[in-house]
């Protein structure tokens, strides 16, 4: 059996996330808090309780807050990743979430923030996820999808060329809205719901927007990366490119990120399903007022 290959180096993301997590600085976690906030707002329009919730991720404790003033949980296990957030107190659990340490139907509610597009077997961690849920559980996350940071990429990759003749990749790949949708329907997800918010945020310069990167532990963690430092000279012909290209009039420039959130529900009798084929009793040209034309006919 042939094992593919992992895209992420785990070691770096673990080491960068605790080393921004010591030196956070006020703000620095803002896309954190914006995604938590929308989390809540979805929540808010489900009308049931859930016994036992987990905040998958913990860093920053913005789920666990939204968790709390949902007031739609008995129980909120915060869950940090490889160590505690040391500006908050002491998480439930330490553990890392491409190995649940769930077991099977125990918990009611699952909720991620911005941690699951650094997973190397994502549709392994769904399923996880999907098996540690209680039927007509709920899984909620967010993550980073494809087009996110694609100005940062665009540019330094363009000076990279341009100064050596050759790019390295520099900016992580992310998943697409429609690959995440197959994702959770192969996960075993009943009733999987996928959308797509972009947001833009804009900074004084492309070295701002890297700071942040840094600030919030989410710098390149690829393993085939280039071991090679990036020359000041790339970076300064990188930084000339964006603000030529992706500034607004008033100088600042734009920053995307593609923010796809996933909803999820472990199966259970009493959920919708679909149709039988074969079984509707009205026809479709009927509902339409339409003429029905056969396949071997010319309308």
């Amino acid at each position: 059996m042939t094992t593919q290959p992992e895209l992420f180096d785990r070691t770096l993301l673990r080491h960068r996330r605790k080393v921004a997590l010591k030196n956070a600085k006020t703000g620095s976690d803002f896309l954190l808090a914006a995604v938590a906030q929308d989390l809540g707002e979805r929540l808010s329009t489900i009308t049931r309780m859930f016994d036992i919730a987990i905040d998958l991720g913990g860093h920053g404790g913005h789920v666990t807050e939204m968790l709390k003033a949902s007031a739609k949980t008995q129980t909120i296990c915060r869950v940090d990743l490889w160590s505690g957030d040391p500006n908050l107190a002491p998480p439930t659990l330490v553990a890392d979430d491409a190995v649940l340490p769930f077991k099977n139907q125990s918990v009611d509610l699952i909720v991620s923030a911005l941690n699951l597009q650094f997973i190397n077997d994502l549709p392994g961690t769904l399923v996880q996820i999907r098996r540690a849920l209680r039927p007509d559980g709920l899984f909620l996350a967010t993550l980073a999808g494809a087009g996110t940071l694609t100005e940062l990429r665009d540019c330094l990759t363009r000076a990279e060329l341009e100064i050596t003749g050759g790019a390295a990749a520099r900016v992580l790949p992310f998943a697409d809205t429609r690959d995440l949708g197959g994702l959770m329907q192969r996960a075993g997800f009943a009733l999987p719901v996928t959308d797509m918010d972009p947001l833009t945020v804009r900074y004084d310069t492309m070295f701002d927007l890297m700071a942040d990167l840094k600030a919030m532990g989410a710098t390149s963690i690829l393993r085939d990366r280039s071991r090679t430092p990036v020359s000041h000279q790339i970076f300064l012909r990188a930084a000339e490119l964006y603000a030529q290209d992706y500034s607004d009039p008033d100088g600042r420039i734009r920053a995307s990120f593609n923010l796809v959130t996933l909803l999820g529900w472990a199966p259970h009798e009493s959920q919708q399903k679909p149709m039988k084929p074969g079984s509707a009793k009205t026809r479709l040209a009927d509902a339409l007022k339409t003429q029905e034309v056969k396949l071997t006919e010319k309308p």
